[in-house]
């Protein structure tokens, strides 16, 4: 059963350039609750953290000097289908390839510049979301968030 959560990053470049409330406003409109945000910063450790699945790939050092060059700002959403559903809206890793009205397209510059992260497992959700968050920082409605995986 797919989870209904997922895990969002809109990274430096995006932040710089002023998106922060367009894509946050779209996600909405997409049907996905946001039920954490922040906006913080990651030193250059805590990229090599986070991105550690990609530790062995020629563009790791690349990415994690990208996403602890400023501000960014994450946040936990939720919907059924949250993982699949996030993907389609963020859109291909390549802006230039990215289908037309998806996140990427409308708000990354190039395949390393593409303004978002966003989960691509159910198992990567609850691991990046808490990287980010703690318990008492995830909220729903009716009050603090109770995992069910």
């Amino acid at each position: 059963m797919a989870g209904s959560i997922t895990f969002m990053m809109i990274k430096p470049i995006a932040v710089r350039r002023g998106f922060i409330g367009e894509i946050l406003s779209k996600v909405v409109e997409a049907g996905f609750r946001i039920t954490a945000l922040r906006m913080t910063k990651l030193t250059h450790e805590e990229g090599e953290v986070f991105y550690e699945i990609h530790k062995n790939k020629p563009f790791f050092k690349d990415l994690t000097d990208f996403i602890s060059n400023g501000p960014i700002v994450v946040a936990i959403l939720e919907k059924e289908n949250a993982v699949a559903d996030f993907r389609k809206l963020m859109g291909a890793t390549d802006p230039a390839e990215a289908e037309e009205g998806t996140l990427r397209k409308l708000y990354g510059t190039s395949k390393e510049a593409n303004g978002l992260h966003g989960s691509d497992s159910d198992e990567s959700a609850l691991f990046e979301s808490g990287f980010f968050f703690s318990f008492h920082e995830r909220f729903t409605d009716e009050g603090h968030v109770i995992i069910h995986y």
